[in-house]
């Protein structure tokens, strides 16, 4: 794990566009990890909070989508109660993608921040949790503040929504390029043998 991705203030990584920064990122992911079944989505956050359900909003899309590991939806989100058992629960086997919303830069916010090491979740409001994930998205949903919570609850729902449709749409098209990809390869590579035999 190269860093760890603090999901609090990001002035020293600076958020970038969707395009610029975060698809190439899961592209990258997609290649190196290419089976579903082997990712787990550690989506952290309440749904008691606009600001700090867009790691559960995330989790919930995903789980539409037909991917079989997500931990922390809306319907049951993985909070600070329940982030360390989580994880405890999790195999050494299985590549954790943690995914959580942060605070940042006026500039950076409605913007992504990648890291191929882990997160620190709850940086930002003061809580004392360990690292979690082998890598890290975090999501700019507002401006840092000195009153992280209340900044958090008054984050506008629509930016969450937009930013978590974004996201998860964004995985899903990583992954389905990375196996139609796959699948060509192994065409081709199939081709090549017949016209070796031949």
């Amino acid at each position: 794990m190269d860093k760890q991705l603090t999901a609090g203030n990001r002035d020293k990584q600076p958020a970038v566009p969707l395009q610029q920064r975060l698809e190439p990122f899961l592209a990258n992911l997609a290649e190196r990890h290419p089976e579903r079944a082997e990712i787990v989505f550690l989506c952290i956050g309440t749904d008691r909070s606009t600001g700090d359900c867009f790691g559960p909003m995330v989790g919930s899309m995903l789980k539409k989508q037909g991917w079989p590991n997500v931990v922390g939806t809306l319907e049951h989100p993985c909070d600070a109660n329940r982030v360390e058992q989580a994880m405890r629960e999790l195999t050494p086997f299985e590549t954790v993608i943690a995914i959580d919303a942060c605070l940042g830069k006026p500039q950076s916010a409605g913007g992504y921040v990648c890291s191929d090491g882990p997160l620190r979740p709850g940086a930002a409001t003061g809580a004392n949790l360990p690292a979690a994930g082998r890598y890290g998205i975090a999501g700019v949903v507002n401006t840092m503040s000195k009153k992280p919570y209340f900044t958090l609850q008054t984050t506008s729902l629509h930016r969450v929504i937009s930013m978590a449709s974004k996201l998860s749409l964004a995985i899903e098209e990583a992954w389905s390029a990375g196996r139609l990809q796959s699948e060509q390869d192994n065409r081709l590579h199939a081709a090549n043998g017949v016209a070796s035999a031949e």
